[in-house]
């Protein structure tokens, strides 16, 4: 996978922390890597940005970013309000392959979800990966919601005859509830794609040495990491079986 593409059902799932353990896993294993941002909203001009945050995060990364704009909104409405030009799929797919010519692996990072548009004409992260022939890899959150955000994602990625290669949950808590336990069987049930990964809630936060040392046990080996999906699975998710409670007989009435 010389390109990849990541991302989201959604804004704040954890894609950037995740795309910097792809690039964190493809270096320790003596890759080459390049970051592209495909537009970085919500950062003044002097700010890190998320491509910036993967280098920090990772290491040795080539970063680059097409464009940026001042307020966090979609790409396309950012750009209209700034006044400045928009970031056009064509753009992207163009720099993801000059950069693969470059390097071992690239990592294209979306903004938002798969359809957050970024011109006026409605192009988007799925019409870069279509014109790169990438395949896109799916970060969702783990909770309450997150079914049906993934399954439309791989729905929309597959009518379009693209490649989902699958999901990684960008942020697992240390708690995880029952809605989040039970997600991690059904994922790969709505979606049809397997689960590749799990990334610990509060990753970002490590020391980035640490941060490299963990980053290939939170992914599968399709991911190049070491991540056991079974003993993940073993430990984390609940049983498949449930039996209900056994009913009660209806108090008899006097007659």
């Amino acid at each position: 996978m010389p390109v990849l593409v990541v991302t989201g059902t959604n804004t704040e799932v954890g894609k950037t922390v995740v795309t910097a353990a792809l690039a964190a896993t493809a270096l320790a294993g003596g890759r080459s890597v390049a970051v592209l941002k495909a537009a970085q909203t919500g950062v003044g001009p002097d700010e890190p940005g998320d491509a910036a945050e993967v280098v920090r995060l990772a290491g040795a990364v080539t970063s680059d970013e097409l464009a940026r704009y001042p307020e966090p909104l979609a790409p396309a409405t950012a750009a209209r309000r700034a006044g400045r030009a928009p970031v056009h799929p064509h753009e992207i797919a163009e720099r993801a392959a000059k950069l693969a010519t470059e390097h071992d692996v690239v990592l294209v990072e979306g903004a938002g979800g798969l359809l957050v548009r970024f011109d006026a004409a409605g192009g988007t992260l799925a019409d870069a990966a279509g014109l790169l022939r990438a395949p896109v890899l799916v970060v969702a959150s783990a909770g309450l919601g997150t079914l049906n955000a993934a399954e439309l994602t791989v729905r929309e990625l597959r009518g379009r005859g693209l490649d989902p290669v699958g999901v990684v949950i960008g942020s697992w808590r240390v708690d995880p509830g029952l809605a989040e336990r039970c997600n991690l069987l059904d994922l790969p049930d709505v979606t049809g794609v397997p689960l590749l990964g799990a990334v610990p809630e509060g990753a970002g936060h490590l020391d980035p040495t640490a941060f490299r040392a963990a980053a290939p046990h939170w992914l599968a080996p399709r991911l190049e990491g070491v991540w056991d999906a079974e003993a993940f699975h073993a430990r984390e998710a609940p049983s498949r079986a449930w039996k209900a409670p056994p009913a009660r007989e209806a108090p008899s009435r006097a007659r």
